[in-house]
């Protein structure tokens, strides 16, 4: 298969024009760089569906592979019939732009300023996670791994008050039932 100097030719500058026009702030730019780029497609479909052949019709007495292969055409027309679909979508949003603020032009906000100088950085998201990140720290063993009744009882703050580290385990068992009374008085 040869190549069509001059469709490659063309097919890149419609595809560097719309790029170039795409990156602009005007929607109608954006919208002339979308029709563009719809275009330099279709070329670009085109010419990957090769040599021009017979219609696609059936008839014996012609070696199937005289015929035109019918996908590009196919691909082109579906091509044709999105990129129609986002120039009338695009067409809505410039006709409401204008209608409301009368310029077709996009303007950066603050939030958009505020994001852009915001470092990569985050600090919750991008911190170390210590091992245990239970509220409800689970004791198995004592300090430095020792047995349970080898060391002093550790005790654990939940909520308002202290309790022995077994007995925050035990509450944390399923099917539990220790209920202990709060601060206030009251069942907790």
């Amino acid at each position: 298969m040869s190549v069509n100097l001059t469709l490659l030719t063309v097919m890149g500058a419609l595809y560097a024009c719309g790029i170039y026009l795409l990156l602009e702030r005007s929607l109608t730019r954006v919208l002339l760089g979308l029709m563009l780029l719809a275009n330099a497609t279709n070329l670009l479909i085109l010419a990957t569906g090769g040599y021009a052949g017979l219609a696609p019709l059936f008839d014996k007495a012609t070696d199937p592979r005289d015929y035109n292969d019918p996908l590009p055409q196919a691909l082109i027309l579906t091509s044709i019939v999105i990129s129609f679909a986002v120039t009338a979508f695009m067409l809505g949003i410039i006709y409401r732009t204008w209608v409301l603020a009368r310029q077709d032009e996009i303007q950066d906000d603050a939030e958009d300023r505020r994001v852009a100088e915001t470092p990569s950085f985050d600090a919750e998201d991008d911190a170390v996670i210590p091992v245990e990140t239970s509220e409800f720290p689970l004791v198995a063993a004592g300090p430095a791994g020792t047995a349970d009744g080898d060391a002093p009882e550790e005790t654990v703050r939940a909520g308002a008050r202290h309790m022995p580290a077994a007995e925050a385990a035990a509450e944390e068992q399923p099917g539990s039932r220790t209920v202990h009374p709060g601060p206030e008085g009251g069942q907790k």
